[in-house]
């Protein structure tokens, strides 16, 4: 659970700043959205194959264009 404390002389913007950030940086949004829907094992292993495969060409494409 994120919760931000208002500092003496801090604006309502930079507070609600804060607290994005510290929601962002738990991963409290992301494990919703992933969670949002039933996703089988083998559809996982297949998602985090694909996943795998792009961060690989993504490593050489970027080694390659150096």
């Amino acid at each position: 659970m994120a919760s931000v404390n208002l500092r003496s002389g801090e604006s309502q913007d930079s507070l609600l700043k804060r607290f994005r950030k510290k929601v962002v940086k738990s991963g409290v949004l992301s494990t919703v959205r992933r969670k949002r829907w039933f996703v089988s094992k083998s559809e996982q292993r297949r998602m985090e194959k694909k996943k795998a495969i792009r961060r690989i060409k993504r490593r050489t494409f970027t080694r390659d264009g150096e």
